[in-house]
């Protein structure tokens, strides 16, 4: 299960999609995929809206959170555009109905495409308000039997303070679920984190945007931070 946020998609716009960045995970998943590798992909939407925040005036957060949801929607379809343009197979499966454009999560349809080495990309999230599409990809990587996730960031892995902000900020190989909840390192939410450590996913958090990143990670090599 590889989890990216919706601002990987975005790059230096910050907002909306950008063509050469969603090239770039492009170019990532398909030398993943070339390994051999099942993959399934769980995507944020905050690239266009944040949900559990208020926004645009949108005072209910149930609301909010539906258009984020529907924000993850677009960037699926974004993505599985460009991975056939990559020559990869690739279904969105979403939690929301929309037959017009993507087939509706189906656990056993996931399955399927799955063993027959077509890229998944889960969308809506769990399709339910509350949750975070961390909380999402952790749900859906227990459903689908994955052997661990991948938390996609901008940095190394997982330290003791933002990095981007604290140059001596010291940075984790590895650590259990507990010291990370207990610290609130901010690797996922508290749900998410919970739910891999009940079920013993474990969690590899590491830099996608560094060249070969995720080749290497699924060839075991030393790299970001693995929490267990």
């Amino acid at each position: 299960m590889l989890k990216l946020s919706g601002e990987a998609l975005a790059g230096d716009k910050k907002f909306g999609i950008d063509p050469e960045r969603l090239k770039w995970i492009a170019d990532q998943v398909k030398d993943a995929a070339e390994l051999g590798a099942k993959i399934a992909l769980v995507i944020g939407g905050g690239n266009f809206f944040r949900g559990g925040r208020e926004g645009w005036g949108i005072q209910d957060r149930v609301s909010v959170d539906y258009l984020g949801m529907l924000g993850t929607v677009m960037n699926s379809i974004a993505l599985q555009e460009s991975l056939v343009q990559h020559d990869l197979e690739c279904r969105v499966l979403s939690a929301f109905e929309i037959p017009q454009i993507c087939e509706p999560y189906i656990r056993l349809r996931a399955l399927m495409h799955l063993k027959k080495d077509r890229v998944v990309i889960l969308a809506a999230g769990t399709g339910n308000p509350f949750f975070s599409t961390d909380t999402a990809a952790a749900l859906r990587a227990l459903e689908l039997k994955c052997e661990v996730m991948f938390k996609a960031t901008k940095v190394k892995g997982v330290y003791d303070s933002d990095p981007l902000k604290n140059p001596k900020a010291k940075f984790y190989r590895e650590m259990s679920f507990t010291k990370a909840l207990s610290k609130d390192l901010k690797v996922m939410d508290a749900t998410a984190l919970s739910l891999c450590r009940d079920h013993h996913l474990p969690v590899l958090v590491f830099n996608l945007f560094e060249q070969g990143c995720l080749r290497q990670a699924l060839l075991g090599k030393s790299i970001g931070t693995l929490v267990r």
